[in-house]
């Protein structure tokens, strides 16, 4: 069989020859012979089909160790190792796209404060959590005050500590006010903070050391509420009579969601729906989703644990919300909802209102 030169398969593979130098001398597409006079690599025809996936997947933008890895598998298991890696893409640059959104909506926003006709806002909140009827303790931490409002789901072997330790570290913002100017800052401190908070339960000693949570919170500014989001607790809006999920759950099996691998109802009942792929402990991706919300008067807010989103349907919180006047009884009544359904699982909530600031 006669081989190709290295300029012929360069031109047939559309890699540059010093693409395909570099990509041997990495071991990632050997030639087939070299010359031993002219030291001209020489190509086999069959070799294009793998360089043309090396070619394609640098266009993903796939680092070569990762292509290298591809390139030993059989067609499956790597069509599955290429889903593996854009599934990450996709979710860092969804993260990056909240923060850009996060920054634009902050640069660009005007304070309705400034505007002789608006009124001032303020909230009024409650926090409950409970350990539901099937575990013995609970690891779940609720916090509802005049700024701050957060849920933190702990898991593993020290996961009360954790939560109680994340949401704890946050309880600054009570009462060091930040300029406007400088909130993603305050924000990004804060969950600093809340990740070293966690770090120094987690290394405790053995019984600790998977220690980890959630943490879902946000900061009223006065007329706006900057959200930052790690893990599987949930933000709700109740707005008009309509609840919206303000919040993307980060597991395993919303990414399947996501990539079109599992439907919203398959995932429901999925055995491994509690699976994290963000969250505050040792070796984990803590990147925040971060958001600023416009409040409105008469706005609702519900922020929860999964042990209430898992198992009371969003019809039955909507039906709470909307029902329900004072926040104290609402977090007792979703409780009581999450319980009545068996409370398979500690659940949290905390209900903020926003209203007319009373002078």
């Amino acid at each position: 069989m006669e081989l190709l030169t290295i300029g012929t398969f360069a031109k047939a593979s559309r890699l540059s020859p010093k693409a395909l130098r570099l990509y041997d001398e990495l071991g990632l597409l050997a030639p087939a012979r070299v010359d031993p006079v002219t030291g001209y690599r020489l190509y086999a025809p069959e070799q294009l089909d793998q360089a043309r996936l090396v070619a394609w997947l640098r266009r993903l933008g796939m680092p070569l160790a990762r292509i290298r890895q591809v390139c030993t598998l059989e067609a499956g298991p790597a069509a599955e190792e290429i889903r593996a890696f854009w599934a990450q893409v996709e979710a860092d640059t969804a993260a990056r796209r909240g923060l850009a959104t996060f920054l634009i909506d902050h640069l660009s926003w005007k304070d309705p404060a400034m505007s002789p006709t608006a009124k001032p806002l303020s909230i009024r909140y409650a926090a409950l959590s409970d350990t539901g009827l099937v575990r013995e303790s609970n690891q779940d931490t609720a916090y509802a005050g005049s700024r701050l409002l957060a849920v933190a789901d702990g898991f593993g072997s020290g996961g009360a500590p954790a939560s109680a330790a994340a949401v704890d570290a946050l309880k600054s913002l009570e009462t060091d006010s930040a300029p406007a100017g400088d909130l993603l800052n305050v924000l990004e401190d804060a969950i600093d903070q809340a990740k070293q908070a966690v770090h120094g339960i987690s290394g405790l000693g053995p019984s600790h050391e998977n220690a980890g949570t959630t943490l879902t919170a946000m900061l009223w500014t006065g007329s706006q509420l900057a959200l930052v989001h790690i893990g599987d607790s949930r933000v709700h809006l109740l707005r008009d009579g309509e609840l919206f999920q303000i919040t993307h759950d980060h597991t395993m099996v919303q990414s399947m969601v996501d990539e079109g691998r599992l439907s919203p109802e398959e995932a429901a009942s999925h055995p491994q729906r509690s699976l994290l792929i963000r969250a505050l402990g040792r070796g984990a991706d803590s990147t925040p989703d971060m958001r600023l919300h416009d409040a409105r008067q008469g706005d609702r807010y519900l922020l929860c644990s999964d042990g209430l989103s898992t198992v009371v349907p969003t019809e039955g919180i909507r039906r709470v919300l909307s029902d329900i006047g004072e926040p104290e009884q609402a977090v007792r009544e979703l409780v009581a909802l999450a319980n009545g359904s068996g409370g398979p699982d500690n659940v949290s909530c905390v209900v903020a209102d926003v209203m007319e600031l009373q002078q």
